[in-house]
């Protein structure tokens, strides 16, 4: 539930400053007439990622056991590929979003009809987007542990939930929070999330016979971190860590994790400190 609720608290942070810029900069040039345009392409992404994530959901049915573990692999691998680009942008282009936003916005209002529409669906459908793949993923891990479905979804809901208001007091000017740190915490979490959903992943190819050593333990830690337990069930809820953990998984997780969390940790720290104040806060 608390990797989840991270996930879509940040995804939808994310989401709801772009909404937030956007609405702002309309509201500050007095061109409020373009404010439908941008909620037509909020709504739009809303609908095309729920209907993403439900494909991702119910698509699979019918097929055979090795023809879903083979999708779920590779949707699993894609996901990590998404959420570690996403990490790494938002790091490296945080400082210079609201900027590059208002262009599109200026450039938008001059061309169609349909030009600001298109411009808020982009922007925030690939944040939806990226939540529902790498959701579906982790959520797909966690109920291989016999975790419930519900909690993964309450937790996202919590998560949506809490960063639409955190959004909102931002836009309102009630709050003033530290982005930087804010996305550098939680990207470095989500880089071990991503970990674990990259060796559930490689799990499930190694069940679907299309990746070799499905019996070739790294390690077996059953006995001491039995699955059914209630911290078995945490961390694999979390971290998607498994008691049982092939060589190929392991190598993976170490070969994915350290050298992220090292290039992601080092841009951190190349970057100038931003000003909690710095956050486009718009006028009311």
């Amino acid at each position: 539930m608390l990797a989840a609720f991270l996930i879509t608290l940040r995804e939808g942070l994310e989401a709801a400053l772009i909404v937030s810029i956007l609405i702002a900069y309309v509201v500050k040039t007095e061109r409020r007439e373009l404010l439908p345009r941008i909620w037509a392409g909020v709504a739009a992404a809303i609908v095309i990622s729920m209907g993403f994530g439900a494909l991702l959901t119910f698509g699979r049915r019918g097929l055979t056991f090795e023809a879903q573990e083979l999708i779920g692999g590779m949707l699993s691998l894609v996901a990590v590929g998404f959420v570690t680009w996403m990490i790494f942008w938002m790091a490296r282009a945080a400082q210079g979003i609201s900027t590059e936003l208002r262009r599109q916005v200026d450039s938008a209002a001059d061309g169609g009809r349909y030009a600001l529409s298109l411009v808020a669906l982009l922007a925030v459908g690939r944040e939806g987007l990226e939540t529902a793949l790498f959701l579906w993923a982790a959520t797909q891990a966690g109920t291989s542990a016999n975790t419930p479905t519900w909690q993964p979804l309450v937790g996202a809901a919590l998560g949506l939930g809490t960063a639409v208001l955190l959004g909102y007091l931002i836009y309102r000017g009630a709050l003033r929070i530290n982005l930087s740190k804010f996305f550098t915490w939680t990207g470095a979490f989500l880089i071990i999330v991503a970990g674990g959903v990259l060796a559930y992943g490689i799990h499930d190819l190694q069940e679907a016979a299309f990746l070799p050593g499905l019996n070739n333990l790294l390690f077996d830690v059953s006995a001491t971190i039995p699955p059914s337990s209630w911290y078995g069930t945490l961390l694999k809820g979390i971290f998607n860590f498994s008691p049982q953990t092939t060589v190929l998984e392991g190598v993976a997780w170490v070969l994915y994790v350290v050298p992220t969390m090292f290039l992601f940790l080092r841009m951190v720290r190349k970057k100038r400190p931003v000003a909690p104040t710095q956050t486009p806060v718009p006028v009311s």
